[in-house]
């Protein structure tokens, strides 16, 4: 049985405040960049600086809100103007760091979840003198790039823990799905399904393709009648695993990584029988919290280790404890 902690951080005290401080966003994956205005309430006294947050998301990829949406109430605290920009691909991603470091930002939080592409970029940040935080993706990596730390979750040890909670659930054979190719997160995530639970087989869709998706899915099933688990590594791809199984005849059950209001519901009502939780408001929080501590305070977060944010899984015997929040958009 794998056992693991999540890590205490020194940032819990802010946590709470966070949760008050919490601002909707805008619908989900968002291209375009956009800057949180200014705003009343309690907010630093110190200079006003400007952040950037680079994220991989796609489009309509409504995890990526829960991020901006506890990157935005650090940023309001913190007297920050957040400017937030995001595309799955990797190069892509790494013209919008170039672009930060041209406009001359004061710090970046960026998720390396195509490490490859971003790392060279990122280094030139910090070799210009811009402090820069890693979330979400670029566990293994985020040291090499001399950052200020690293807010996220440990994706293999993740992914071994939900093999675990398959063996004990009873399951045979396990669908991964892998709705963005080269994702290091996402293959770290299936690879620990695969240490601890063993009969795994991956499958690749186009995660912004809702119906090519699910018509892949019902097609597997169909063909697959061993498969009797459907794991998915975000909210929306499972409720279209739900979807495939009905299409499909299947009796697979369906688990998930990662929260919604909708994948909320899901576990309540039994339709999605577990979430894998890493607490993406918390990334989105403390990465820019930490730019801000960073600034004012010379401080760092985690003692020159990753700030561990997940993996909590929550199912129908936690599902009440954190529903209500879910429903805000913070979970």
């Amino acid at each position: 049985m794998v056992r693991w902690q999540k890590k205490a951080v020194a940032a819990v005290a802010v946590v709470a405040l966070a949760a008050a401080l919490a601002a909707c966003s805008s619908s989900g994956g968002k291209q375009k960049e956009q800057s949180s205005g200014s705003s009343g309430g309690n907010v630093a006294d110190t200079p006003r600086m400007k952040v950037a947050l680079i994220t991989h998301s796609g489009p309509g990829d409504t995890f990526w809100d829960i991020v901006r949406r506890g990157a935005e109430a650090a940023a309001k605290k913190d007297n920050i103007e957040l400017q937030y920009s995001a595309d799955p691909d990797g190069a892509a991603q790494a013209n919008l760091v170039q672009t930060a470091i041209d406009s001359k930002v004061d710090g970046i939080a960026v998720t390396l979840n195509k490490p490859d592409a971003v790392i060279p970029n990122v280094k030139k940040a910090i070799a210009a003198g811009i402090p820069v935080t890693i979330l979400n993706g670029g566990l293994d990596q985020w040291k090499t790039t001399g950052a200020l730390g690293y807010f996220g979750q440990d994706e293999r040890i993740a992914g071994q823990a939900t093999g675990e909670k398959l063996k004990e659930l009873g399951a045979k054979k396990v669908l991964c799905v892998i709705h963005e190719q080269g994702n290091v997160s996402l293959e770290a995530r299936c690879q620990g399904i695969k240490d601890k639970f063993g009969n795994v087989e991956n499958v690749n869709v186009n995660g912004t393709d809702q119906p090519g998706t699910q018509a892949t899915l019902t097609s597997k099933l169909q063909a697959d009648k061993s498969v009797d688990y459907v794991v998915a590594l975000n909210a929306g791809i499972a409720l279209t695993a739900v979807q495939a199984v009905k299409d499909s005849g299947s009796s697979a059950k369906v688990g998930s990584f990662d929260m919604s209001k909708e994948m909320a519901k899901a576990v309540q009502d039994g339709t999605v029988q577990f979430a894998v939780d890493q607490q993406p408001y918390l990334q989105g929080y403390l990465a820019i919290d930490a730019i801000w501590l960073y600034k004012t305070n010379g401080n760092t977060i985690g003692g020159g280790q990753a700030t561990l944010t997940g993996p909590a899984f929550i199912d129908k015997s936690n599902i009440a404890s954190v529903l209500k929040f879910a429903e805000a958009g913070t979970r």
